[in-house]
């Protein structure tokens, strides 16, 4: 399935009162999903520990 396939398809399951800002975060969702497999594919990933090693850092 192509992005644009993606993106009609999730415009199509919203709602008809959908406003133009909804419209937008869904094809903002559908890219950083597409992203986020991309970087899972190529291995550009962040184990738990790290992830709580930095989140440490930020949340104290």
């Amino acid at each position: 399935m192509t992005t644009k396939d993606k993106i009609i398809s999730g415009i199509k399951n919203l709602p008809d009162s959908v406003t133009i800002d909804d419209i937008l975060d869904q094809i903002m969702l559908i890219e950083k999903i597409e992203k986020g497999i991309e970087q899972s594919n190529n291995n550009q990933i962040v184990s738990d520990d790290e992830l709580d090693k930095r989140l440490g850092k930020w949340l104290v």
